[in-house]
């Protein structure tokens, strides 16, 4: 058996003593079995090193004794009665919170707080999210949407844990820790009817007369960055924020718009998508981001995961 060192005593005069959980253990067991020898028995521990516990635990709270001392074990004084439910309360305290920890370590349990930008929500989010419930149906996740440079500020406010973005809308990304999910290509989105329609991948200049359909008035910062790199300004005729919205649109020929790979899946029958032929680099990449230095849960740590197996294969 094992003869535990005895922990360190604190004052007793202190009105609020640190208790070691050893001391709360071996007396709950001593009270259990009214007995040194078989507390110790069950423990694994000598006899001698269980009453050194109880002995300590005595002194701690200034000197009552928890047992009478007879011929034939022990017996719970009346110091000892009253301490035994408050024992009990912070053993299960503790026991309660060790199971949580363990939960959160066994991806068990917890919670996932994270954001995406809306097209991610098209399927990349949703098909993440069916996985990963069904491999941790115990931890509990929690979404927001929003553009890149919000997501980014609920992250670093602590609001999120991590937040799915991409290199469109000119956020600064260097105080993130970045975990590459994909590159995504471009499409723009014609009518049935277009000229263009049918004829392959297009460059964006080929369309540099169209009157275009945007969710801001200015193409900086926005997948219409793409035309000013090949060298056009786009004459941004509609503004419209939902992207259902801006295929309708595109439908009733008020304007062509562009249409991210991660989107695509889900377009109306009455529209064309043309491939925009990539000019030395994709139109942007997406990321999970979590703030530098800050700890990652094992939960979050698995939905990064989960979010990196189905980008793989929508890429």
């Amino acid at each position: 058996m094992a003869d535990m060192p005895t922990p360190h005593d604190s004052s007793p005069d202190d009105p609020l003593p640190e208790l070691s959980t050893v001391w709360l253990r071996v007396f709950l067991e001593v009270a259990r079995h009214g007995s040194f020898t078989v507390a110790a028995r069950v423990l694994g521990w000598t006899q001698s090193a269980v009453s050194r516990q109880i002995s300590s635990l005595e002194g701690a709270l200034g000197g009552a004794p928890m047992f009478d001392r007879l011929p034939r074990g022990v017996r719970l004084t009346e110091a000892g009665r009253v301490f035994v439910p408050h024992a009990e309360a912070v053993v299960e305290v503790l026991h309660g919170a060790g199971r949580e920890l363990a939960a959160l370590r066994e991806v068990a349990g917890g919670r996932v707080r994270f954001g995406a930008f809306a097209s991610a929500d098209s399927a990349l989010v949703p098909r993440a999210l069916a996985a990963f419930r069904d491999r941790h149906p115990g931890v509990r996740l929690s979404r927001e949407e929003g553009l890149t440079p919000r997501l980014l500020e609920r992250l670093a406010a602590g609001r999120l844990d991590l937040a799915i973005v991409s290199t469109t809308g000119r956020a600064s990304l260097d105080a993130y820790e970045l975990h590459h999910l994909l590159d995504e290509s471009l499409y723009v989105a014609v009518p049935a009817g277009h000229p263009l329609a049918g004829q392959g991948p297009v460059r964006l200049a080929q369309l540099a007369d169209a009157d275009w359909i945007s969710g801001s008035h200015r193409p900086e910062g926005t997948l219409l960055d793409a035309a000013l790199r090949q060298g056009f300004r786009p004459r941004i005729a509609h503004v419209v924020a939902e992207w259902t919205a801006k295929e309708g649109y595109v439908a009733a020929g008020l304007g062509v718009t562009l249409v991210p790979a991660l989107a695509a899946g889900s377009v109306r029958p009455d529209i064309v998508l043309l491939p925009v032929l990539d000019e030395g680099a994709p139109a942007r990449a997406v990321y999970a981001a979590t703030v530098r230095g800050r700890s990652l849960s094992a939960a979050g740590a698995a939905f990064v995961g989960v979010l990196r197996e189905v980008a793989a294969r929508e890429s």
